[in-house]
């Protein structure tokens, strides 16, 4: 396992705790850039939907936002 994948727990876990308590967060540090730029867009899209997250793009590609997936948050009575 590569030195960026194994610190990728601690800026999930970052992102978690931003949005249990703000809509978004913005990753622009470089290193944690880095990071989440070194997953595949699969990979990416995987680990957002297992946290109930959605993401996009900006500034090409120089910042990534998550956001809560309301749709999965979701659940009709």
């Amino acid at each position: 396992m590569s030195e960026v994948h194994e610190q990728l727990p601690a800026v999930i876990a970052k992102i978690g705790k931003t949005l249990a308590i703000k809509p978004s967060y913005f990753v622009t540090h470089p290193s944690e850039l880095k990071i989440v730029q070194s997953l595949s867009d699969p990979e990416l899209r995987d680990l957002v939907r297992e946290h109930g997250w959605r993401f996009v793009r900006r500034v090409g590609g120089h910042q990534i936002e998550f956001y809560n997936d309301a749709g999965v948050a979701y659940r009709p009575l």
